[in-house]
């Protein structure tokens, strides 16, 4: 009996102290915020960058929710990942599909249904760019029969935009980059932008203008999936200490964006 004994003995203290070790060690929030092993960073890419959009390098991206989703992952002690998407639209809908753990997203009331927002880090000006040798010179006479309007599908900027505008035609378009490819050719009178990313693309295309009314504010906060309690804690502290340790500054004057004020609730 005492040589039967013995082995279950054992083997039971093992189990135990295994099972100690394995609590011991977890980590709910890391469990939360990166199941995978890395942080994923949902981010967005056009060709202009600014404070939601990033842009794609010769050696990886660049953009604010490039740096700030390098320093999170630095902070909690895990590789990051960038997981890229064309829109805005698209990385909220990839949220439910478990997709990705963070982003830096513009913010309405029609995105906060599917995902959950911290703090606002930046507030910009929506407004229109025309192209080159148009007559428009305002929004009366921007909102007309006939002039089409093109805008980054499903995102806070478009629907914007359709409020706004009564009688010119707002399309979506999936991509930043097949719109500045439009506007170009002339094959659409407006694209429908943050002021900063219109700016920046007015002068990669000669002769369009920024108009100088402003349509609707965009606020652009940190995101997670909803039910991540532990992940918005988390992110929405990172944030508030990233504007007072100068963090966020850094990222944006690392990224064109000197002259934007930074914001935060």
């Amino acid at each position: 009996m005492r040589h039967v004994l013995l082995p279950r003995i054992g083997g039971f203290i093992l189990g135990v102290a295994i099972l100690i070790s394995g609590s011991a060690n977890a980590d709910p929030l890391k469990d939360e915020i990166a199941p995978t092993g890395k942080l994923r960073v949902a981010i967005g890419i056009s060709p202009a960058g600014g404070a939601y959009w990033s842009t794609k390098t010769e050696t990886g991206y660049a953009g604010v929710p490039v740096d700030l989703g390098k320093a999170m992952a630095d902070q909690l002690g895990v590789p990051v990942e960038y997981v890229t998407y064309p829109n805005s639209g698209q990385i909220t809908d990839a949220a439910a599909k478990g997709a990705w753990d963070v982003s830096f997203l513009p913010e309405d009331a029609e995105r906060a249904k599917k995902i959950a927002f911290g703090p606002v880090y930046e507030i910009s000006e929506a407004t229109y760019i025309v192209k080159a040798g148009s007559t428009i010179k305002d929004y009366t006479s921007l909102d007309q029969p006939g002039v089409t309007v093109a805008a980054v599908s499903d995102t806070t900027t478009m629907r914007g935009a359709v409020a706004h505008l009564k009688n010119a035609k707002v399309t979506g378009y999936q991509t930043f980059d097949e719109i500045f490819n439009l506007l170009k050719d002339g094959k659409v009178d407006a694209f429908a932008l943050s002021r900063d990313q219109l700016n920046a693309l007015a002068k990669k295309i000669p002769g369009t203008r920024v108009l100088e009314e402003t349509f609707r504010q965009t606020i652009t906060a940190v995101a997670v999936p909803l039910n991540h309690p532990l992940s918005l804690e988390y992110a929405s502290k990172f944030m508030a200490d990233a504007k007072t340790n100068g963090l966020l500054r850094k990222a944006f004057d690392n990224n064109g964006l000197k002259d934007t004020p930074l914001r935060a609730k």
